[in-house]
């Protein structure tokens, strides 16, 4: 994926950026009311979440915290979670993996934005099944 070139995944608008250091940075944007992934943990990688616009609820460890612009929320490796748009607004978050390597999920499970209706084509069962099949070996642990 280049550096700034967005893709669709299950039903977010993922846009990649190059960075120097040894982790992953994207932009989020979330139309109203879409669901996150499904609940997932890490084993290796740490996880930020900064919210840019809207607000986004967390799901962490069972526990519920709604973030709004300006907020973060650090998630360590082996943490349950996943996130949503609950409200009536697009949201729009910075995202980071470290270590790098997590930025080939999006890659290989997204949608490019230029393909006539790649949001829905993200959500389309088969897209959900292969992110399910593929996810462990993207260090990304279903728990359903």
């Amino acid at each position: 994926m280049k550096n700034g070139y967005s893709k669709w995944v299950v039903g977010h608008k993922i846009t990649t950026h190059d960075t120097t250091g040894n982790y992953d940075l994207a932009v989020i944007e979330t139309p109203a009311k879409v669901q996150g992934p499904p609940p997932h943990t890490h084993q290796s990688y740490n996880e930020s979440f900064m919210v840019i616009d809207g607000e986004v609820q967390f799901f962490i460890d069972g526990e519920i915290k709604t973030l709004r612009a300006g907020e973060v929320i650090d998630i360590p490796p082996n943490t349950l979670h996943t996130f949503e748009n609950v409200s009536n607004k697009p949201s729009k978050l910075i995202n980071i993996h470290s270590p790098k390597g997590f930025r080939g999920f999006f890659e290989e499970m997204g949608i490019s934005e230029e393909e006539k209706d790649a949001q829905m084509k993200s959500v389309a069962p088969e897209m959900v099944e292969k992110v399910i099949q593929s996810a462990a070996s993207f260090d990304m642990h279903i728990k359903m």
